[in-house]
């Protein structure tokens, strides 16, 4: 039975295995392969050592300045509102849940329009300005419109995990802090904070992992004015066709991805234990 049951086991895994060669390992030989290889397919490190010229330093640090305001922000926002959400009834969180993930259920380039519609000089909020008389404000094409886009479309991501790690807290603990003589301010920061740290460390890695690496917002709110990372690696391999460039600024990308997320881990807490 035994036996039987190990074979099932393994058999269940194979699909996995095959998904994960096929969509994570293989794409990932191919990146090296190509971050490493010439257009003639020789070893060189010269794709590599040519992402140190100022212009490729100014797209990596100013995706990296985008992806951190969007990822603060996005975190300043979502935990109060995951923690609202997670105060209500269980039906009552179901459907704030539900509506903050209502957006996602619109294609991502329809949302990514609706923000243009709303931030061009003549688009809907300078109209309304106007009809007030006051005076328009510029608001499309600029950084601030591309972290917006970055914001609103990821925010949800910082949200739920949040929403998950509160919703399990037992009220128990806030009670006792209460009773002890913490006020709201020590209970959120002695208790709440650290037992949500968890839930912190997931927002922060969905929302900048995804924030680093957009390009399509950054064309669109940004008006192609702001290169990151993602817009000159897509253009590499969609107009310039120099997919060793391309597969190179990838793969120092992930190198980045990496390492932040090894960072975030580092300093998370594990056991969420409260501040005495």
């Amino acid at each position: 039975m035994n036996k039987k049951s190990n074979i099932l086991k393994q058999a269940a895994a194979y699909p996995h295995i095959v998904w994960s060669v096929l969509f994570i390992i293989a794409p990932l030989i191919f990146v090296m392969y190509y971050a490493f290889t010439d257009k003639e397919g020789r070893f060189t490190l010269e794709n590599i050592t040519s992402l140190a010229q100022p212009s490729y330093l100014e797209v990596f640090l100013r995706s990296l300045c985008f992806a951190f305001l969007a990822t603060v922000i996005c975190l300043i926002i979502a935990y109060p509102v995951a923690y609202f959400i997670s105060k209500t009834s269980p039906k009552a969180q179901k459907i704030l849940i539900m509506l903050v993930t209502l957006p996602q259920w619109l294609n991502f380039l329809i949302r990514t329009y609706s923000w243009m519609a709303l931030l061009e000089d003549t688009g809907i909020i300078n109209t309304i300005l106007e009809s007030l008389n006051m005076q328009p404000i510029h608001m499309i094409n600029t950084p601030f419109a591309v972290i917006l886009g970055m914001v609103y479309n990821f925010l949800p991501y910082m949200i739920i995990p949040l929403h998950s790690v509160m919703s399990k807290l037992d009220n128990r603990l806030l009670v006792a802090a209460s009773d002890l003589g913490c006020n709201q301010f020590q209970v959120m920061t002695r208790i709440v904070l650290p037992l949500s740290k968890s839930g912190i460390i997931s927002g922060i890695t969905m929302v900048f992992v995804p924030s680093i690496s957009t390009f399509y917002i950054s064309q669109k709110l940004g008006g192609g004015n702001f290169d990151l990372i993602g817009d000159t690696i897509e253009r590499q391999f969609q107009t310039a066709y120099n997919y060793n460039l391309g597969a190179a600024m990838s793969f120092v990308l992930m190198i980045l991805i990496v390492i932040s997320m090894a960072i975030m881990n580092k300093y998370s807490d594990e056991d969420g234990g409260v501040i005495v």
